[in-house]
Formats: structure tokens, sequence, C-alpha cells
């Protein structure tokens, strides 16, 4: 197997993890929050972090990876940013209505693609830029349905979106910028993002619910589904790195609008949620545009593989044969003509 196909295959893998863990965790908390009352999310969120640094320190004590050490304040400010986004979108739910928490959601992609053109120069084709609309309407038919306005939860929704996006760009940049593995980053940031929601989200919870964790009642149900959330939730961080580090910001979110329109799929087939042919027809249109994503990024990947691998073997036949490329100064000397020195291109690495 080549080392393209096994790229290849981890990245499927990656992303049926995903949609597997999320949808599932998504169902246990639906069932943990709207039967059994427990909705302090972000307290949840906290523990499900804590759960997840003891899951990784297991892994690392039996040295199923290895404990890479890198720039302790970009991991403390990368795992802080991440606590903050998630409590900001909570925040969010919270002051909005449910159709502009869709919408908030829904702002995330042209707005991780509007940073990552700005910042990082990344272009992004007309068809990608096409499929992304597709996919975003059918979403948007799908899930919006209100659209109450007031001026503190569009406040708190504008914030949820620009931490969100810089922390899954973050995500991506610092795998590749310090080499470090989806495992080795989330290891060393899960502290940081369990402590930011630790110690707000109590207060966050009672802001948002008028309720106190602490005297909440557990019970051996309510114990039950918290347990089995936190450790559906390893699962989940763990590929929600690995996608974010082995595709993009933009296709993890991509694969998240997949998993909303599962949740509303399932949703109506397991526990009788009303639905409508709105839903069902902003569901296929969403596919269509995911379809269309996974295809044209799947092409523009093959084409820039096949430039690659053209220029190595342009690159390898000029190295053999001494008498191509002479005005590259590797020919050979004859009739007392001059080599000419070689020409170097200062920006060579900025176009490979």
């Amino acid at each position: 197997m080549s080392e393209s196909e096994r790229f290849q295959l981890g990245t499927v893998g990656a992303l049926s993890l995903s949609v597997v863990s999320s949808v599932s965790i998504v169902i246990c908390n639906k069932a943990l929050i709207s039967s059994l009352g427990f909705t302090f999310a972000t307290t949840l969120t906290s523990w499900h972090l804590l759960v997840t640094f003891c899951s990784l320190h297991v892994a690392l004590w039996m040295k199923l990876f290895e404990h890479k050490p890198f720039d302790a304040r970009a991991v403390m400010g990368f795992g802080i940013l991440n606590g903050i986004s998630i409590g900001l979108l909570n925040l969010s739910l919270g002051f909005n209505s449910v159709g502009f928490y869709q919408m908030t959601k829904l702002a995330i992609i042209p707005f991780t693609v509007l940073l990552e053109t700005l910042f990082f120069r990344k272009i992004f084709s007309r068809t990608i830029q096409f499929s992304l609309v597709i996919l975003l309407l059918g979403v948007g038919i799908a899930t919006v349905t209100d659209l109450q306005l007031n001026v503190l939860g569009s406040v708190l929704s504008l914030l949820a979106v620009v931490t969100t996006c810089i922390a899954q760009i973050m995500t991506n940049t610092i795998q590749k910028r310090f080499k470090v593995s989806s495992t080795q980053l989330l290891y060393q940031s899960c502290p940081y993002q369990a402590m930011t929601l630790f110690i707000t989200g109590p207060f966050l919870d009672g802001l948002l619910t008028n309720q106190n964790v602490f005297a909440f009642k557990y019970t051996p149900q309510v114990l039950v589904f918290i347990v089995l959330s936190c450790l559906i939730s390893v699962s989940v961080n763990f590929s929600t790195f690995l996608v974010i580090g082995k595709t993009s910001p933009v296709t993890y979110q991509v694969l998240g609008h997949l998993k909303t329109c599962l949740v509303l799929a399932f949703g109506y087939t397991l526990l009788h949620d009303p639905f409508s042919w709105r839903n069902i027809f902003g569901i296929l249109v969403a596919l269509v545009g995911m379809i269309l994503y996974s295809y044209f990024c799947n092409l523009e990947g093959q084409q820039k593989a096949n430039e690659a691998s053209a220029q190595l073997s342009q690159a390898k036949e000029s190295e053999s044969d001494p008498l191509i490329n002479v005005e590259n100064g590797t020919g050979l000397i004859t009739d007392g003509v001059v080599p000419i020195a070689p020409v170097w291109s200062s920006d060579k690495d900025l176009r490979a």
C-alpha cells in the first residue's frame, strides 16, 4: 500500500469515527438534557475534557503514543481559546433563538474561508465555493426556523464564530508547524480547556438555567448517562483533532453539518421528533452540497498529486541527463561556451 493510499484510508477512518461518535454523543446528551433534566452543558463539557485527558494519560503510560512537548505558551493559549469558544457557543444558544443559533453555526464556514484566504493565502476554487453555498443553503433550509435578534445575543454569536474559527485553524496549523500528532496536541491542551470550562461552567450554566449544578439530584440513571457521555467524548475529542489535522477546518465544518443532518434523521426515526417536508428537502440539498464538496476536493487533490509527480519526474530526468537544461548550468561545456549560472527562484517555497 502506497503512502497516499494509507493517508486516504486514515482520513476516511478519521471522518467515519468523527461522524459515528458525534452522532452518538448528541443522542446521549439529548436524552440526558431533555428526558432527565440535566441542562448543565458547559460543566458537562469540562467533565468530557477531564475524562479525555485521563484516558490519554493512561494511553501514554501504556506507550500507545509518544509525549512531545513544544511551545508551552502556544499550547496554553490554544487550550484557553478552545475553552472560551465552547463557552461562547453555549451562551449564544442561551441568549438567542434556536434559528439564530443555527445561523451562527452556518456562519463558521464562510468566516473560516475568509480568514484562511486573508491570513494564510489559501485559495478556494469556484467549484469548492459553489459546493459550500449549496451545503449551507440546504442546512439552513433544514434547521433555521425563527430568527429573533437581540443585541447581546448577536454580540455573543459574533464572538463565538470568531473564536471557533481561530481555534479550529490553530488546531490545523499547530500540528503542522510543530510536527505534532493530533493525540499529542490534544493531550497537552486538554488540561487548559478543561480548567477553563470547569471554572466558568457552573457560573455560565447557572446564568442560563437558573439552577445550581451542585444542587442537582443525581439519580443512578443520570449518572449512567453522564458516564456514557464522558466515555463517548474521548472518541469525539480525538476524532475532532484528527480530522482537522488530516484535512482542514472547512472540511471539519462540512462534516459537522453532515452530523446535523444525521441527528435530525435519527431524531425523527428513533425519538419521533417532529419532521416536515422542509426538513427533508433541506437535508437532501445539504447532501448534494457535501457530495459536490467531496468530489471537487478529491479532484483537486488528484490534480495536485499529478502535478507534483510530473515535476518530480522532470527533476529526476534533468539530473540524469546532462544535456538537458543547459541554461541551468548543468549542461556540458562545448566549443568554449561559458555555462550560465543556475537561476534560483526566491519564492520557490511559496509556490510549492
